[in-house]
């Protein structure tokens, strides 16, 4: 197979970096900038090609071994091979090129970061095992470097063929308080086979040679959490519990959680704070301390039930709320102007949307209030830097921006931007 002498330019959004070969942009997996690179073209469309790293002619001086066996296999991590302060570097260069990209100039971005190991507390697993790089192919593996600890425990006691079958969803921390101390702190949930295999065809995939069967994801009505106690979790987070279902959604990363939390609610006080996409209430529980009345928004209904909760044992005595268990297009267009009506105007927004970003009717509800401070959360940059764009052209200025660096090793982003009117 012919091979080409290339430059690595820049790293873009989702860890690749770019070159050029005759004037064509090849994207290069597992490259570093600067570095010059023999590559070979696995992939040749029209307008890109996609190629794979033959031999490295002149390395990056930030280019270190890898530190898990598993590396290039497993389709967790791709940034390994970089020496873990340039990641960082890496992943705030990645986000600011994003806003730009929408015309959105940005303040120095503040990281926030933590170990580089040992951080992450949630995990799937399939059949026991990850799933590999670009395949549905189960890797059985025996750790993970990147784990908890408490998860580690949990795949050097099991062995792989007698893990939980189907999909399994585990949250592991030592700083679980729903579990008695002297016991593992590690929750594992089970997918109901109803759920995992409902209207779907099952196919064929193999792990460690033998044929298993691949069960996709299943969309329920509501994303997120489902209602059974032998699910739920209680973490503590800066003094408080915050309880949620391990099939929900729940960060990964403790130490940088606790590190923002103060950052989203940093400067917030007032009468009436909106918690937009509010989960199971871990905001909003921080944001009682500052206001009399807290609004939560969230599709989610079986995760508004732990906020309910969260927000009764961890509230702060006396700040009252209203949860409504709906979309946030669903809230702007027949609830919102009542809420002010009744309880004022919003001193502040704190606004954590999915991927998607921000539904239209709720950007441009923002967008057309004069609510004085908005801190807006994303874990999606090209979404934020939308989102962005079109707070900032409506007259709001970008104070702050923050990389929050959760997930190490790899090409994700997540970040939070302060807005002022």
């Amino acid at each position: 197979m012919a091979t080409y002498s290339i430059k690595a330019e820049k790293m873009i959004f989702g860890g690749d970096c770019i070159g050029k070969i005759e004037g064509k942009t090849v994207f290069i997996p597992f490259a570093i900038p600067g570095e010059t690179l023999e590559v070979e073209i696995t992939k040749d469309l029209r307008d890109y090609s996609i190629a794979k790293i033959a031999s490295i002619q002149e390395p990056s001086p930030y280019r270190v071994l890898p530190f898990c066996q598993y590396y290039g296999t497993c389709g967790g991590c791709n940034m390994q091979h970089i020496q873990t302060d340039y990641q960082s570097k890496l992943r705030a260069e990645i986000l600011k090129d994003a806003f730009e990209r929408e015309g959105v100039a940005t303040p120095d971005i503040q990281i926030v970061t933590g170990p580089a190991q040992q951080y992450r507390s949630r995990f799937q697993f399939h059949d026991g095992g990850l799933m590999a790089r670009q395949s549905n192919e189960i890797i059985p593996i025996a750790s993970c470097p990147c784990a908890a600890p408490e998860i580690n425990a949990f795949l050097t006691e099991i062995p792989y063929e007698e893990r939980p079958k189907g999909r399994t969803h585990i949250f592991a921390s030592n700083k679980i308080t729903s579990i008695p101390e002297g016991y593992d702190k590690i929750v594992i949930a089970q997918e109901e086979a109803a759920r995992q295999k409902k209207g779907k065809k099952l196919t064929e995939r193999t792990a460690g040679g033998r044929k298993l069967k691949k069960q996709k994801k299943i969309r329920p009505r509501f994303e997120g959490t489902t209602v059974n106690p032998q699910n739920l979790c209680t973490v503590c987070l800066n003094e408080k519990n915050i309880t949620f279902d391990v099939q929900g959604f729940f960060q990964s990363n403790m130490t940088v959680l606790e590190q923002a939390i103060p950052l989203v609610t940093e400067g917030l006080h007032g009468k009436n704070v909106l918690d937009m996409y509010a989960g199971a209430g871990t905001f909003s529980v921080f944001l009682a301390e500052s206001f009399e009345h807290i609004c939560l928004v969230e599709h989610n209904k079986n995760a508004i039930v732990y906020a309910e909760q969260n927000l009764a044992t961890a509230g702060k005595p006396g700040c009252t709320h209203e949860s409504y268990g709906l979309s946030g297009d669903v809230w702007v267009t027949y609830h919102a102007a009542n809420h002010v009506q009744r309880h004022g105007e919003f001193d502040a927004v704190v606004i954590d949307p999915p991927r998607s970003g921000m539904e239209k009717s709720v950007c441009q509800w923002l967008c057309a209030s004069d609510i004085p401070l908005i801190r807006s959360l994303s874990c999606d940059i090209a979404t934020h830097a939308r989102d962005a764009k079109f707070l900032t052209r409506a007259g709001y200025h970008m104070e702050k921006l923050f990389l929050l660096d959760f997930y190490p090793q790899t090409c994700h982003i997540e970040s939070l931007a302060w807005f002022s009117k």
